[in-house]
């Protein structure tokens, strides 16, 4: 593996701690605003953005590459509402895709074929949180102002669980 794709690598394990951070701060604010199923559905989030991390922290190593952590920036901490919450979310998911094709188009233009397998599972990620963040976001604008509805999609989410896949 060459460096500029171990560089490449480490940058999104970094992106991937952050994007934990990103959705803690929701998280944050949804509890701001006493909606506890919301902020479960973000804390969730958080938990897969750092189990992501961590699975290219171990590719590196397995590798026999240093993973290198960096600093990150300061996520946003306000929203307007929950739409607007998911809205953010959604499009840190785009961001992250986007993301992870440049990763691909790197691995596969230096025939890296161990990291195209490894960021396969990534992508195919991807196009989960995509659906589900565009799938939420719908409901969201379908319920508008009916607080049974939000209610109950609230009650869903504090059921909502992470459990690492296995791989």
């Amino acid at each position: 593996m060459n460096d500029s794709l171990v560089e490449a690598l480490n940058d999104q394990m970094n992106f991937e701690f952050y994007s934990s951070h990103v959705y803690l701060a929701m998280a944050a604010y949804c509890s701001g605003e006493s909606l506890d199923g919301f902020a479960n559905f973000f804390i969730v989030q958080a938990e897969e953005e750092r189990f992501h991390a961590m699975k290219i922290y171990k590719f590196l190593n397995d590798r026999g590459k240093r993973a290198t952590l960096a600093g990150m920036n300061t996520p946003l901490n306000d929203y307007k509402s929950i739409l607007d919450t998911f809205e953010h979310g959604y499009a840190h998911e785009q961001l992250n895709t986007k993301k992870f094709y440049h990763l691909s188009d790197l691995a596969m233009n230096d025939r890296e074929h161990a990291t195209i397998h490894f960021l396969k599972w990534f992508i195919d990620e991807q196009v989960e949180e995509e659906a589900l963040f565009d799938s939420i976001i719908n409901k969201l604008k379908r319920i508008d102002k009916d607080s049974n509805a939000f209610f109950m999609l609230d009650t869903e989410f504090s059921q909502r669980s992470f459990t690492p896949p296995v791989a």
